[in-house]
């Protein structure tokens, strides 16, 4: 009994002392975790649990334990917020096998430490701020999962990662190495299931040792700079259903051998330089989700199998060479979301069965050389977003159904050879905001119920056969900024209600049967830009009240009208535009006038003519004794005076004006030589106010950098010659008005309206801390914010879509938007624009944009488009949204509002906590909305940002309401994000 009783006091003895040691480990886990938790800031309190007891940490939020030893396993702290740099003791958790903190603010660099988590097999630290070069991870031999993705690791290409022999996924996209070679020591890692490499800045030739790993289901070198072919050795990845080589330099053919990757969904190898013809072997992947080769140099036709994909939703193949016919089968077996096959030379018809399966929401086919009619199936595309089937030669009449789409933005059928009439169906438009059937026969009336979509933007239905009167129901479409009737037969007069159209910035009318006078209401289209009456029967005089608008080109020739042109319009007058109006005339004489009458010289008899002409040459005669007694006094005086007046002409002011002013260039000059008038300064000079005698107030940029070694005097001349060339063609109420501008040999002025309340960014910045409180009531309602954004959109819309050329600005920020009197933004300083002509950019100075502000594609590419503006937009529209400026010490080292707000969205976090908190309530879910506008302009790719026009749109739509109601918490989640994967033109 004695020898019983004492083996179970030793089991006992034994057992106490096991679990006074577990209890001992577990408290050392727990105050590492917790000495962990005081390292990081915690917005979201994940981390609130995480308090000492009995059971800790195993019932910690985000920490798993072992089942039988209690000991710390796993580490799951992802899309919290958390910020901070990575505790350099996790390691001690020495039974750590997963350590996954993604999607988080975590910064700094990683500690060296790290590599004694030798158990780890999954370390997950992607979507973070790390930085510096990756540490040796040789020791992890355990490691199964490595992803750093979307981080700032620089330095070469790690190495130690080839000796993680276990490895099956490794993630390192988006970090910014130093440029070069996947490394052949790469291919150590046999298990790889997953690599993903893009954009990784590697260069070179994809290496064929990559097509030994033949378990992998997903490899991506897209964003890099990778050349020469797609090796043929590919045929080896048999398991592989994703393969994303997209912006890239490979050549060469598409091998063949793709065809044996039988499991593969997602194919893109868009962007590049391929070429020839694609294989009939792709016929074999009868498994493709989605298949884009857009932007390269493929031709030949395709294959007759893809009308027999049973899963293809995505097809995207613009900006090729393809041509013959497109598989009459294609959609008739899948469910097609995206058929973009623009820009090619495909012939024969259109396919008939490419909505049945009901979800097709874009069918881009223009540009191309398709024939025959729509098929009446494409009426029950109730889906379809954007319809652009421009630019082919297709005939017949287009199915009723079409002109209505209910969900189409874009309906675009224009240089075809159409005919027959449009339907009232238009009227169920309700989303269309670009209606394009121009050059084509169509005919009748101009249907009424175009009126009734209401959402129209643009209307081009010139160079057709209409007949009958401009219906007054246009009146209907408040956002209508283009207006193109130019080419039919249109008779009657002008609607006068065409006036209420505010948002007008072309109207274009010629070459028409209209009649009547032209209606005095068009003055009110404040917005206004271009006007064309040309080639009608108007009659009467030319409204003064089109002198008032800031018109940069008009055309009322060949008309029958009479009376005097509107002297805005004289200075700066191209005669043609009044030609063929002999009862035009105009009220002084000038340069630009001479092929115009002048109305008081108009009614002179013939008589009285020929006394003027005869007391002309007594006069002349008298006159022409008297030179030649001159003449010799003359010379002499003139060779004196050849020396002095070189030099002053080296230093005399010459002006060029653009709009009527009434100051001197002295007034101007002599003004800026007064330091205290300046109220700004910046790189390429600094801006004055003056005052005028005349009480006219101006603001003068004077184009003289700070440090004078900075620019040379060329790049200065070039400075203001774009500039000028830039703001002196723009006429437009959200610009700033360019008055004039002056040069001498040594410097450069230009002369602008003057804005009283300043700039956007201390009116928003600084005005609430500084002067509203003190109440001089600068601080920045939210109805007042949001005319803000929407005159800022109008400016930068019409720079992009109204004139001709394309006009970037390039430099988009708060800074850069002025407030008048009523707080009315105009967009200013132009120094570093770009214009695009005809696909070609001109150049004026290297580098463009303001950090905080700069799309991210810049860095990459260094191409700015109009989506850089669109990018640098939806940040000024973030600013006006939270009160935040674009870069702030709370969102991290290096970091800036966009990654700020899109932590915050991504984490379904409410979205009311983002928003500027001196805003009231009443205006949370309008604030929301124009949030989400934002969120869409500052998309990483700039194919999923919106147009400007489509910006406008959309803030036209998040107008703020009168309602004091609350937005409940079921409207605060809303979807911030794209879901649609396609990277494509849409």
């Amino acid at each position: 009994m004695e020898c019983r009783a004492l083996f179970w006091i030793a089991c006992l003895f034994a057992y106490s002392l096991s679990w006074i040691r577990g209890v001992q480990a577990l408290t050392q886990e727990a105050q590492i975790l917790l000495e962990m938790k005081k390292t990081l800031k915690d917005p979201l309190n994940a981390l609130n649990n995480w308090k000492y007891s009995i059971h800790a940490p195993c019932n910690w939020n985000g920490i798993s334990c072992d089942n039988i030893t209690g000991m710390v396993t796993e580490i799951a702290i992802e899309s919290k917020f958390i910020n901070g740099p990575l505790y350099s003791n996790i390691c001690k958790l020495q039974n750590l096998k997963k350590l996954r903190l993604g999607n988080n603010a975590l910064y700094g660099n990683l500690p060296s430490d790290i590599m004694n988590c030798t158990k780890l097999q999954s370390l997950n630290l992607s979507k973070n701020y790390f930085s510096g070069t990756l540490p040796d991870f040789s020791p992890l031999k355990s490691l199964q999962l490595l992803d750093v993705i979307d981080n700032n690791f620089t330095g070469e290409f790690p190495p130690s990662v080839c000796n993680l022999a276990e490895l099956t996924s490794l993630n390192l996209a988006n970090n910014p190495f130093s440029p070069g070679k996947i490394p052949q020591q790469l291919m150590n890692l046999k298990k790889l299931e997953v690599l993903y490499l893009a954009g990784c800045n590697l260069v070179g030739e994809i290496p064929s040792f990559i097509f030994n790993f033949t378990d992998l289901v997903l490899l991506d070198l897209s964003y890099n700079f990778l050349e020469g072919s797609i090796p043929k050795e590919i045929s080896k990845l048999s398991k592989l259903y994703q393969l994303e080589l997209y912006y890239n330099n490979l050549s060469g053919n598409i091998p063949p051998e793709i065809g044996n990757l039988t499991a593969l969904k997602y194919f893109d190898a868009s962007k590049n330089m391929l070429s020839g013809n694609l294989p009939q072997e792709v016929g074999n992947l009868k498994n493709l989700v989605s298949f884009q080769l857009y932007r390269n140099q493929l031709s030949g036709q395709i294959p007759e199998t893809f009308g027999e994909f049973q899963y293809l939703e995505s097809l995207s193949l613009y900006r090729n060479n393809f041509t013959g016919q497109v598989p009459q089968k294609l959609g008739s077996l899948s469910n097609f979301v995206l058929i973009d096959i623009a820009e090619n030379q495909f012939t024969g018809p259109l396919p008939k069965d490419i909505c049945r399966g009901g979800n097709l929401q874009y069918f881009l086919v223009h540009k191309n050389r398709f024939t025959g009619e729509l098929p009446n199936s494409y009426e029950d595309c109730k889906n379809l977003i954007r319809f652009r089937v421009g630019i082919n030669n297709l005939t017949g009449k287009v199915p009723k159904g079409i002109w209505g789409l209910p969900n189409a933005n874009i309906i675009d059928l224009s240089f075809n050879n159409f005919d027959g009439e449009l339907g009232p169906e238009i009227s169920n438009a309700k989303k269309l905001t670009s209606f394009s059937i121009n050059n084509n026969r169509f005919s009748g009336i101009l249907v009424p119920e175009i009126g009734m979509a209401s959402q129209l933007v643009k209307i081009e239905v010139q160079n057709n056969q209409f007949t009958g009167s401009i219906p007054q129901e246009i009146s209907s479409l408040i956002h209508v900024s283009e207006l193109y009737l130019q080419g039919n037969m249109f008779e009657g007069s002008i609607p006068p209600e065409i006036g209420l159209c505010t948002s007008l910035a072309v109207i274009n009318l010629a070459e028409n049967h209209l009649n009547g006078l032209i209606p005095e209401s068009l003055g009110s289209t404040e917005s206004l830009n271009s006007l064309n009456l040309s080639n009608n029967n108007l009659s009467g005089s030319i409204p003064n009240s089109l002198g008032t608008l800031n018109l940069s080109f008009v055309d009322f020739s060949n008309n029958h009208l009479s009376g005097p042109v509107p002297n805005s319009f004289v200075s700066n007058l191209n005669s043609e535009s009044f030609s063929g109006n002999p009862g035009l005339c105009v009220k002084s004489s000038s340069s630009n006038s001479h092929l115009l009458r002048t109305c008081n010289g108009s009614h002179l008899t013939k008589e009285s003519r020929k006394l003027i002409f005869i007391s002309g040459i007594i006069f002349g005669t008298a006159i022409l004794v008297l030179v030649i007694a001159l003449i010799l006094l003359w010379r002499k005086y003139h060779q004196n005076q050849d020396e002095l007046r070189d030099k002053r002409e080296s230093t005399r002011w010459k002006l060029k004006a653009f709009h009527e002013i009434s100051f001197t260039e002295e007034d101007i000059s002599e003004a800026l030589l007064k330091e205290e008038n300046m109220i700004g300064s910046g790189g390429s000079g600094n801006v004055y106010r003056v005052d005028l005698q005349n009480n006219v107030t101006v603001a003068v940029k004077r184009l003289c950098p700070v440090n004078i070694n900075s620019i040379k005097q060329n790049d200065l001349n070039k400075l203001m010659a774009a500039e000028v060339d830039v703001l002196g063609m723009v006429r437009h109420k959200n610009i700033v008005k360019l008055y004039c501008s002056l040069s001498n040999g040594k410097s450069n002025l230009l002369v602008f309206e003057y804005m009283q309340n300043g700039n956007l960014f201390d009116a928003l910045h600084k005005g609430y801390t500084e002067k509203a409180s003190k109440g001089s009531g600068l601080h920045l309602d939210w109805p007042t914010r949001y005319n803000i954004a929407l005159g800022a959109a109008y400016g930068l819309a019409y720079l992009h879509h109204d004139c001709f050329p394309t006009i970037v600005h390039r430099d988009v920020k708060s800074t850069n938007i002025l407030l008048d009197d009523y707080h009315e933004p105009k967009i200013a300083d132009f120094g570093i624009a770009k214009v695009l002509e005809a696909g070609r950019e001109v150049s004026t100075i290297a580098f463009a944009g303001t950090y905080g502000y700069i799309a991210p594609e810049y860095a990459h590419s260094f191409e700015v488009t109009e989506k850089s503006d669109i990018y640098s937009f939806g940040v000024v529209l973030l600013e006006l949204v939270t009160g935040k400026k674009p870069v702030e010490p709370e969102f991290g080292e290096s970091k800036d509002i966009v990654f700020w707000i899109s932590r915050k969205i991504c984490s379904q976090q409410d979205a009311f906590e983002v928003l500027d908190s001196r805003i009231s309530k009443h205006f949370e879910e309008a604030m929301v909305k124009v949030l989400k506008i934002a969120v869409r302009c500052t998309l990483k790719l700039p194919a999923l940002r919106p147009t400007m026009r489509e910006v406008v749109q959309m803030l036209v739509n998040a107008e703020p309401c009168s309602s004091n109601s609350k937005t409940t918490q079921k409207n605060a989640t809303m979807d911030f994000g794209m879901t649609v994967r396609q990277k494509t033109q849409l």
